[in-house]
C-alpha cells in the first residue's frame, strides 16, 4: 500500500543517520510501508541531497560526526517548512527542548520500535499544511498579518509566512476559537505530545516560535496571548 500525503502524492522522506545498520533497517522498513526514502550518512551528505531534491519530511539523528542533528535541523528550518522529526539517544527534557528550539516538529528517543516511528511519521504528515484549495477563505487579521483558516496559510502583506506542520496545527486549534483560551493540556493532546511536563514545555516552545512570526514584539504579545491559569488565546483584530 502506498502511503500518500493528503494531496495524493507519495511522501518523500530524508533519513539522516550515521549508523549504517540503523539507517538501512529504517530505510527498508519505511519503504515497505509505502514511503520514498532517501538516506544520508551525515549532515554534509544531507546538504548535497537537499540541494538537488525535494522532500516532504526529514528524520534526523542528533548525534552524528561533524555537524550534529540540531545544526542541520536549524539550517533546514531556515530554508524550508517541511516537518522534521529528531531521533535522539538522550531522553532528557532539555535535549528534547533543544531540538524543538532548533525547529523540529517532534522527537523520538532511542531505542524505539519501528512501528512507533511509522506512527509518528504518519501523524506529523497529517498535520502538515495541505495544498491550497478553491474554497472561499475565512480570514483572521492579526495586525499586518492575516491567517486563512481554510488553507492554513499565514501572510504578511503580500508575502507568505512559512509555518511548520506543528505551527500550522497550533494556529488551526487557536483560530477555531478566537478570543477564547485553549488550555496547554488540550494543545498537548492536539499535537500528540506526552501528557507530562515535557509535553507542556514543548508546547511553550512552539508558542514562542509562533509568536516570532505573528507579533511585532514577541516579548509583549498582542495577538497570541497567555491567559494565566487558562492557557493560550488568539486575539485577532
Amino acid at each position: 500500500m502506498i502511503d500518500e500525503e493528503p494531496n495524493g502524492h507519495q511522501a518523500h522522506v530524508l533519513l539522516v543517520d550515521d549508523d549504517e545498520r540503523i539507517r538501512g533497517l529504517l530505510q527498508k522498513f519505511l519503504m515497505r510501508n509505502g514511503y520514498l526514502i532517501t538516506a544520508a550518512r551525515d549532515a554534509d551528505h544531507a546538504r548535497r541531497l537537499l540541494a538537488g531534491l525535494d522532500f516532504d519530511m526529514a528524520i534526523l539523528d542528533v548525534m552524528m560526526p561533524g555537524d550534529n542533528g540540531y545544526i542541520l535541523c536549524a539550517e533546514i528550518r531556515e530554508a524550508r517548512d517541511m516537518p522534521i522529526l529528531m531521533l535522539t539517544a538522550k531522553g532528557e527534557t532539555s535535549d528534547r527542548i533543544t531540538g524543538l528550539e532548533a525547529g523540529a516538529d517532534d522527537y523520538l528517543s532511542k531505542p524505539f520500535e519501528p512501528k512507533e516511528l511509522l506512527l509518528r511519521l504518519k501523524a506529523i504528515l497529517r498535520r502538515a499544511p495541505a495544498g491550497s484549495g478553491g474554497a472561499v477563505p475565512k480570514t483572521l487579521h492579526l495586525g499586518t498579518a492575516r491567517y486563512d483558516l481554510d488553507r492554513g496559510e499565514l501572510h504578511r502583506g503580500q508575502h507568505p509566512v512559512r509555518l511548520t506542520a506543528t505551527e500550522t496545527t497550533l494556529m488551526s486549534v487557536l483560530a477555531a476559537t478566537p478570543h477564547e483560551p485553549v488550555s496547554r493540556a488540550d494543545l498537548v493532546e492536539k499535537l500528540g505530545r506526552d501528557g507530562d511536563i515535557s509535553g507542556e514545555r514543548a508546547v511553550d516552545v512552539q508558542i514562542t516560535r509562533l509568536r516570532r512570526k505573528l507579533e511585532h514584539d514577541p516579548k509583549q504579545p498582542r495577538y497570541l496571548q497567555t491567559v494565566r491559569g487558562a492557557g493560550y488565546m488568539l486575539v485577532p483584530d
